[in-house]
């Protein structure tokens, strides 16, 4: 007999726009002390190569991946599902400090991560 998973969906907002931009995913590693970092984290390269949430007041300053799952780093480095290219919805995506989407709209831009308001159906 074939054993059959089930999965729940929490719909979220995450993703905006029409999703003609594909969606590339990646497995990353979540530095740590980084501590619980939620889907729709915009993530960036510390200086150990490692992935952390972009504060431009810090020391990870440019985004290069969203988190696709919700991932505690509190207290050793952590692997985590993270989206490289697709729309997201601005007002959906966490970053540290005072940073905003619009901060980071056109340098996310360049590397295929769009920014947009939710379309709504």
């Amino acid at each position: 007999m074939a054993m059959q998973e089930s999965y729940t969906l929490n719909a979220d907002n995450l993703f905006a726009g029409t999703q003609v931009q594909p969606v590339v995913a990646d497995e990353v590693i979540v530095a740590s002390g980084a501590g619980v970092l939620v889907r729709g984290t915009a993530l960036g390269l510390d200086t150990d190569g490692k992935y952390n949430i972009v504060d431009s007041g810090g020391d990870v300053t440019a985004v290069v991946a969203i988190l696709a799952e919700t991932v505690d780093a509190t207290s050793e480095d952590r692997p985590a599902p993270a989206y490289f290219t697709g729309e997201f919805n601005k007002n959906s995506i966490v970053f540290g400090g005072t940073d905003t989407a619009d901060d980071h709209l056109d340098a996310a831009r360049a590397r295929g991560i769009f920014f947009k308001d939710a379309v709504k159906a």
